[in-house]
């Protein structure tokens, strides 16, 4: 089996190439081809990936190259996680609506209708490429932010061999199994909403559901990512929420945050991202591997140990150390694996990606709609399974939140700014048509290159 991934180049590909080394005889993974546009950045975090999956799995052929079109031919699976316009945009995304006071966050906030403004027609001159190069049955795994509006203008677009990916409600899992000391997968969850916009419905081990235990755990709430909540709030709810629900509990909070703060995350990962490679380009990769594993580590340290600090106040303190042989949940590499290995296997496991809200999943949603949900695998493909009841004020977010990422989807598309002030408009973290249009006018300015006129 050939496996591609699209942004081979960019910081955390160590983390994939130790994740699909790691399960490559298992998975049958013969061929693993790393590609990026940035040959600089390929030469730096490709070569790292390289070393790793030699290291772990020498007996996969592992190649790097900036040819896209030679990347993904005859690939059997594409994973994309891309950047279009680099670090740089993403503070510019973030600052514009930070200057009239609405949170910047690039999947969830305002920003991330900018950022989806570049990342789509990247992501479109890819999946032309699969259907042109790639095995005629080739799936392709998005990892490119914000992944629910590109899940689904993909999916509008036709390029229905599109799965969206997310490790954020596995590594929520992960983090609760470690807390209790469970091993891992031994958890059964259901989950329903939209990207970065999910709920468990329930957690349960050996069958008995275990959410009011973790929601009354003040433990959780210390050594989890629920640190980003109120206990009050989980426990009056009885739900977990994905973390960056916490921009939607906590609008006013955030944003006041973040405007006290030194910097933006966008501008912390810039500043972090642009020392670490300067001084990783100084390694001598081949002859000095050990060397280059130490500035990554000191490096992504600070950027794992900032994650939502600026925005929650809240802030990790651990050690970070990139172990390439310890064992992992694998990450957003990991969800792609598992839905891979569920397809060959055609065991009866659940996955949770997103896809189209097929057989009204969520029954207040079009089946036209992609959903971020737990999915059935036992058929050879991922089948949302079928969520019932939920809280009413639940649904009712999420449906307006769909309503935007639908609207966003037109927009891109048509390149319509009437339907983007819409769209935005209708974004409960905007909630305002004269900020929408100020929105709207900036991002088009800011992403012509990238995107062309649009109309009036």
């Amino acid at each position: 089996m050939k496996l591609c991934v699209i942004g081979g180049g960019g910081v955390r590909s160590m983390f994939l190439a130790k994740s699909i080394a790691g399960r490559a005889e298992k998975s049958d993974i013969s061929e693993l081809v790393f590609m990026d546009n940035d040959p600089t950045k390929l030469n730096i975090y490709g070569k790292m990936a390289k070393e790793v999956a030699h290291r772990i799995c020498p007996s996969m052929k592992f190649t790097l190259t900036t040819d896209a079109a030679a990347a993904v031919t005859d690939a059997d699976y594409v994973i994309t996680t891309i950047r279009a316009g680099g670090d740089r945009m993403r503070v510019r995304d973030e600052r514009i609506a930070l200057n009239l006071g609405i949170l910047g966050q690039e999947t969830t906030g305002a920003a991330g209708f900018s950022f989806a403004m570049r990342s789509i027609p990247a992501l479109m001159e890819y999946c032309e490429l699969v259907k042109k190069y790639a095995k005629p049955d080739a799936a392709v795994f998005n990892f490119t932010n914000p992944v629910g509006v590109v899940s689904q203008t993909l999916r509008d677009m036709g390029y229905d061999f599109t799965f969206g990916i997310c490790d954020a409600p596995s590594g929520m899992l992960r983090r609760f199994e470690q807390l209790y000391g469970y091993p891992e997968a031994s958890l059964d969850a259901l989950c329903y909403g939209l990207n970065h916009f999910s709920f468990f419905k329930y957690i349960k081990k050996d069958g008995i559901d275990i959410m009011p235990k973790i929601v009354g755990d003040d433990r959780a709430y210390k050594e989890t990512d629920l640190r980003y909540f109120d206990k009050n709030l989980l426990t009056a709810k009885q739900f977990v929420p994905n973390e960056y629900l916490y921009y939607f509990y906590c609008r006013e909070k955030a944003v006041e945050n973040i405007l006290n703060a030194p910097m933006t995350r966008g501008e912390q990962i810039e500043i972090i991202n642009k020392a670490m490679t300067a001084a990783l380009s100084k390694v001598d990769m081949e002859n000095n591997f050990d060397k280059a594993l130490e500035i990554f580590d000191e490096y992504y340290g600070q950027r794992e140990n900032s994650y939502m600090a600026s925005e929650t106040g809240e802030k990790r303190e651990s050690r970070f150390h990139f172990d390439m042989y310890a064992p992992d949940d694998g990450g957003y590499a990991g969800v792609a694996l598992g839905i891979i290995d569920a397809k060959r296997e055609k065991s009866n496991k659940s996955v949770i990606c997103c896809v189209e809200n097929t057989g009204k999943a969520l029954d207040f949603l079009e089946e036209t709609d992609t959903v971020e949900i737990s999915c059935d695998m036992s058929s050879g493909r991922p089948v949302p399974i079928k969520i019932g009841e939920i809280p009413v004020e639940n649904g009712e977010i999420i449906r307006r939140v769909k309503v935007y990422e639908r609207l966003a989807s037109k927009a891109i598309r048509e390149k319509s700014r009437q339907t983007a002030i819409d769209c935005l408009y209708l974004h409960p973290l905007v909630g305002s048509y004269s900020l929408a249009e100020k929105l709207v006018d900036s991002y088009i300015d800011l992403n012509k290159d990238f995107t062309g006129e649009w109309s009036k």
